[in-house]
């Protein structure tokens, strides 16, 4: 398997590559801008980009959906309840100061339990909301490696003042979505450095203020 990430737009997303050697199929997670060096980093590799998939709709996430689809063709994949807000998150940015060209709508929606075929390599769709309404998570089948979004952070979860999110939600899609990926999984966030489930489940001060959800 090829796995990259680099940090991408004005509030530093980490967009993933994951590529197949073999058939050098690749799929990008979350493009949240600077698409010519992601699109760089398909040519190094030398890379076909088949999808482009965003854990959830925040403007941070999808900046490099417009560019990246221009270049490739590649369809744009995403929960559901996400539909409505992909297309409408540049006035999102224009709270924050900043201007984004407007995503295409999603051509292919996945849910719990969906998995994208990259070559050989298999992503599992764990459905997390909480932080978004249809955040999901994408497991590497038979790795313990798992992409999270902004589920989880090292040390940290994702904010739940935006609206459709909520608090208990995105507890329990953790402890029920999460946990049972094992604690030797490695945790690949939305922002920030990787982490590992059972180092959240020790120290993160938000998944031990209640244990009743676990």
């Amino acid at each position: 398997m090829i796995f990259h990430y680099l940090e991408t737009g004005p509030l530093l997303v980490n967009c993933y590559l994951v590529g197949d050697e073999e058939t050098r199929e690749a799929v990008v997670v979350d493009p949240g801008g600077d698409e010519d060096r992601i699109l760089a980093l398909l040519a190094e590799k030398e890379l076909k980009l088949t999808r482009i998939i965003n854990t959830h709709s925040h403007f941070d996430h999808i900046g490099g959906n417009a560019g990246l689809h221009r270049a490739t063709g590649a369809p744009i994949l995403i929960h559901p309840a996400e539909k409505g807000m992909l297309t409408g998150m540049s006035a999102m940015a224009r709270s924050f100061g900043l201007e984004q060209e407007r995503s295409p709508a999603a051509e292919g929606f996945l849910e719990e339990g969906d998995t994208v075929a990259v070559g050989r390599i298999v992503l599992e769709v764990l459905h997390t909301p909480g932080h978004s309404p249809g955040g999901i998570c994408l497991k590497v089948r038979g790795q313990d490696l798992v992409i999270v979004g902004d589920t989880l952070f090292q040390f940290s979860i994702g904010r739940t003042d935006f609206p459709g999110a909520d608090y208990q939600t995105l507890i329990q899609s953790i402890k029920t979505k999460l946990y049972p990926l094992g604690d030797n999984c490695q945790v690949y966030p939305g922002h920030g450095s990787p982490t590992l489930i059972g180092r959240e489940k020790k120290f993160n001060p938000f998944l031990n203020e209640d244990s009743s959800l676990v």
